[in-house]
């Protein structure tokens, strides 16, 4: 998630932005815009490459200016920044112009850390863009349906999930428009399945839950009408493999633990405890075992070790759906 140090942006301040997920950063650099525009209405904003800077060009952007007295100057990809720039950004830093709001944004990784840390000891302002965990979207999606004055329960926010994937910009469009459409009710799983049922009934988790709980003919089906949609085979043996091992930390957890340090040792949140609890029936550690090297099989062989990935997936299926109830 985006997590914000220091104080709202403001012109006269630096304001760094790291993280490699995408949509969080981009959201963080129009909020940035947006506050500093709320004080000053005809606030210029000019978005360069940092790789293209040169010491003219940068003074000119960070300078007085004859047009324009309030600028965000919107630099990307800080860790393409030229070597010889790096000193003239430190001393821009340490004392930035009152008219100008600088914001750096850092795609992540170690390319550019030095500058990073550099900056950070300048205590200049800090937006993290960090994508949440898998189990974490459920909570991503209830907040951005609030954002937007809706309504949403965890089933619900967990059905979008299945329905639209993990892509948080795909997650937050259907918030909106789910809120836009739900007439000032509550979103439900029911408006969620007439919106994006068709999307749902193919995803990858459609076909691992089946496949966890037994059942073969529904998760063979399911798992043919996915990859007629066009559902990448990767994204089939990663829910799978997901799911197993949520299954398999659900098992071999201490009995007696509350809900909440349960949830908390297997990885999940605290309402698919009871999804996980239902689908333990019928599992054995063996059974667990011999499922989970069968995905690892799989997963090889999707990536290019079989030159036929439907059927390594329907092996899969079967291995899966044979294993549930093995003792």
């Amino acid at each position: 998630m985006a997590a914000r140090r220091g104080s709202a942006p403001k012109l006269g301040d630096v304001l760094l932005v790291t993280g490699a997920e995408s949509f969080l950063a981009d959201r963080a650099v129009r909020s940035a815009i947006a506050a500093v525009s709320k004080d000053a209405p005809g606030v210029e904003a000019t978005d360069v490459d940092a790789a293209t800077l040169d010491i003219g060009v940068f003074a000119e952007l960070t300078g007085p200016s004859l047009f324009a007295s309030e600028r965000v100057l919107v630099m990307r990809s800080l860790e393409n920044l030229p070597s010889e720039m790096v000193p003239h950004l430190l001393e821009y830093a340490g004392s930035p112009s009152d008219d100008v709001l600088a914001v750096l944004v850092h795609s992540g990784g170690q390319k550019g850390k030095g500058v990073l840390d550099k900056l950070r000891k300048a205590s200049v302002n800090e937006v993290v863009a960090t994508a949440p965990k898998a189990w974490e979207l459920p909570q991503f999606v209830a907040g951005e349906i609030r954002l937007h004055g809706g309504t949403v329960d965890e089933g619900a926010a967990s059905a979008l999930v299945d329905a639209v994937g993990h892509d948080l910009r795909a997650l937050a469009g259907a918030c909106s428009q789910l809120v836009s459409d739900s007439g000032g009710q509550a979103v439900t799983a029911e408006l969620i399945g007439q919106y994006f049922g068709g999307r749902a009934e193919v995803t990858s988790f459609a076909v691992a839950d089946a496949a966890i709980a037994g059942r073969t003919e529904p998760a063979l089906e399911q798992l043919r009408w996915a990859l007629d949609c066009g559902v990448a085979p990767v994204l089939v043996t990663s829910a799978m493999a997901g799911g197993l091992r949520g299954l398999a930390k659900y098992s071999s957890a201490p009995s007696g633990m509350r809900e909440a340090d349960l949830a908390r040792e297997v990885g999940v949140p605290p309402w698919k405890l009871k999804q996980l609890k239902q689908q333990s029936r019928g599992w054995t550690p063996g059974g667990l075992a011999t499922a989970i090297k069968a995905v690892a099989q799989a997963d090889a062989d999707v990536k290019g070790a079989s030159g036929d990935a439907g059927y390594a997936l329907e092996r899969m299926v079967l291995t899966i759906t044979r294993a549930h109830g093995r003792r």
